[in-house]
């Protein structure tokens, strides 16, 4: 079995499960807000659409799930992946000398993407956090490693004014270094500082070390709106990603799982495409 579609199985299940545990409907109510007057994003929050997959209540009030495949068959989801993923019109759009290695990562560098072989998903590929934690000096990401690509993560991110470190700006990480500021009722984080070793997507979408990615967060009801766009010089525009929403957990009992260890075991069953026995 080819290895995205592995990944794709691994993902969707644990969507799934996640989604029809603790999604409830959406309650239409005001925005609570924080001592100092933002809007406050604290809470578990659950992703409601993942890889093209949305879930929600029906008239009924019953949790439906929907997948982009034929019969809404999660059989075919797994067939189906690879080519609605090709067909999705929202793509970075890299400049012409880099064409070659991009249609030659995602053919042919089955092994080297980086989630698979248990490292960051790096930003913005992590996606939308999973829990957040908000202080009126900063705010915090924690991300399940069960519904992400790669192992578990977390964010601090400052929000007193201050800009990027000369130091970060010259350092490297997996998930960059990030500085926050609220516009409105939209908190603005912006990122720096990236290693050229995480993808943005699985189909060998790469990255310079000049990446900047700012993420734009906003809260309608008990609905978290999260997107990001990714600056580059490799790019020959930025790239805004497809918007995410996710569902705030009601439940008072709700905890945060730990890490998950990640360990690859499905390296030596894919089978090369370019290989014929």
């Amino acid at each position: 079995m080819n290895r995205r579609f592995i990944l794709s199985s691994q993902l969707t299940i644990a969507f799934i499960a996640l989604t029809l545990s603790y999604l409830v409907p959406a309650q239409t109510q005001e925005v609570p807000r924080t001592a100092d007057g933002h809007p406050d994003l604290s809470g578990y929050w659950i992703l409601i659409r993942n890889a093209g997959v949305t879930a929600g209540p029906d008239e009924n009030g019953d949790i439906t799930l929907n997948l982009p495949s034929r019969n809404n068959d999660i059989a075919n989801f797994e067939k189906d992946f690879a080519v609605l993923e090709r067909a999705h019109r929202n793509k970075p759009l890299y400049k012409p000398e880099h064409w070659d290695t991009i249609q030659d990562l995602d053919w042919n560098g089955l092994l080297q993407d980086p989630v698979f072989n248990c490292r960051p998903a790096g930003v913005p590929r992590v996606g939308p956090p999973h829990k957040i934690i908000q202080t009126p000096t900063e705010i915090i990401f924690l991300y399940d490693s069960r519904v992400n690509y790669g192992p578990a993560a977390f964010r601090v991110v400052p929000l007193d004014g201050r800009d990027h470190h000369p130091l970060q700006v010259a350092d490297t990480s997996w998930l960059g270094y990030s500085v926050g500021r609220w516009e409105g009722d939209t908190l603005v984080i912006e990122s720096v500082g990236f290693n050229n070793e995480s993808w943005l997507g699985w189909t060998g979408y790469i990255h310079s070390w000049d990446m900047t990615v700012t993420e734009r967060i906003y809260r309608e009801g008990n609905t978290l709106h999260w997107e990001a766009t990714v600056d580059d010089t490799m790019l020959l525009e930025p790239w805004t990603l497809d918007s995410q929403q996710s569902r705030l957990n009601p439940d008072p009992e709700a905890f945060f799982f730990g890490s998950v260890p990640c360990e690859e075991r499905d390296a030596e069953h894919i089978v090369d495409p370019n290989v014929r026995g």
